[in-house]
């Protein structure tokens, strides 16, 4: 399980949306609050989110915005050739972080074990608190009239209420 952060994205009533909390922790202590772990990519279409080790994090983004201008913005493809390369590059594969990545079509969880997972219901969680922040998100969704961006806020604030490795300090991201 990777520790240490929340993700979230949710598609809902034509819009994507992500975020994340800023914690970074440094074994059992609390080294920052506000970092950002949700950026936009390619010509801003493209949201993405990790979680885990920073420095693997940002690793993770360059190789996956490579692989978006290669294959000039297609999440999809892009995401299956980063999958395929993480699974056999000896170097990706020690890295210790997951990826979410959506775009206004897709939405996909990236991992070293080559998993390249589409959610059934638009909603995806990854990190320590992202179980926590999918299950409130999707009764957020099944039972409130709350729009998507009013669903992942209040989704990340249980879940910061919850995960120890999750604050209250969120970043989010928007599509379109």
């Amino acid at each position: 399980m990777v520790h240490a952060t929340t993700v979230l994205a949710v598609r809902h009533q034509g819009t994507v949306v992500m975020a994340s909390d800023g914690q970074v922790t440094l074994g059992q202590t609390v080294v920052k609050h506000g970092a950002r772990k949700v950026r936009r990519l390619y010509h801003d279409k493209v949201l993405a989110g990790f979680a885990g080790s920073a420095a693997d994090g940002f690793a993770l983004y360059a190789r996956f915005e490579a692989k978006l201008e290669e294959h000039r913005g297609q999440l999809e493809r892009a995401s299956v050739e980063l999958a395929k390369d993480w699974r056999t590059d000896r170097a990706l594969r020690r890295l210790e972080a997951m990826l979410l990545v959506a775009d206004e079509r897709f939405m996909f969880l990236l991992s070293g074990t080559g998993d390249l997972i589409e959610p059934d219901d638009g909603i995806m969680g990854i990190g320590s608190g992202g179980a926590f922040a999918m299950a409130a998100a999707r009764a957020l969704v099944a039972h409130s009239p709350l729009d998507t961006r009013a669903v992942v806020e209040r989704a990340m604030a249980i879940a910061a209420d919850i995960c120890v490795y999750t604050n209250h300090t969120v970043t989010l991201e928007s599509l379109p």
